[in-house]
């Protein structure tokens, strides 16, 4: 198990930092029913997360991801068609970031969330988490990773629980300091926002990047071994 956690925390640790979830639950936290709307969020955030690394692994499971404690050559494509993908999206952001940072603009539906009712920023949560072209290729990995070890179920399900939490540091910081920090939180998450959306697309092409190149790798291990 500890080897799995060892494969997933940085697929984790991406997801965690992806801004544009961050940068969601700042502007969430900031409208009148921010204390409401801000836990709505992170809950369908868990939620999506741990709805599509279930699905990972139950499509794993009887699928024969490991095979005598080696994954299956069904794995080893998926890691490299991953891989292929996040290097992929990694360039196009890259390629894509601003010159100037301070020219970077938010996506247009951020516009709204000020308007959106407590069950539709639940579904956002959600959605950002499970269906998002940046966030679910990160998560569909950690899920193959952890059902080719071939772990027994509880393991599987603990290892999948600590990526999900891994996952949400980055909303439960902003959350966090909202809950408890008073009127200075106000300043401090205006920061972050502020940070988030002038850096987003290079930290983005960066993650994508090097973590689309360790799938290459590990997809090419498992086809050739």
């Amino acid at each position: 198990m500890g080897h799995v956690l060892g494969d997933v925390m940085g697929f984790a640790a991406a997801v965690a930092v992806s801004p544009l979830p961050i940068i969601a639950i700042i502007l969430i936290l900031a409208t009148p029913r921010g204390r409401l709307n801000g836990i709505l969020f992170t809950i369908g955030w868990i939620l999506g997360l741990s709805a599509l690394g279930a699905v990972m692994l139950a499509i794993a499971s009887p699928a024969g991801a490991s095979a005598h404690n080696h994954p299956a050559t069904w794995v080893g494509a998926l890691k490299l068609a991953l891989g292929v993908f996040l290097v992929v999206l990694g360039a196009r952001q890259w390629h894509r970031r601003p010159k100037d940072p301070s020219q970077a603009q938010l996506p247009k539906w951020m516009s709204a969330i000020d308007r959106l009712a407590p069950v539709k920023v639940f579904a956002l949560g959600l959605a950002l988490a499970a269906l998002n072209a940046k966030n679910a290729p990160l998560t569909i990995a950690a899920g193959a990773a952890i059902g080719s070890a071939g772990l027994p179920v509880g393991q599987q399900i603990a290892s999948l629980a600590i990526f999900v939490l891994i996952a949400t540091l980055g909303l439960l910081a902003p959350l966090g300091v909202f809950l408890l920090g008073g009127e200075r939180a106000k300043i401090t998450l205006g920061s972050w926002k502020e940070w988030a959306a002038q850096h987003n697309a290079a930290v983005m092409a960066v993650l994508f990047f090097v973590l689309g190149l360790k799938l290459l790798g590990d997809g090419i291990s498992i086809l050739v071994s």
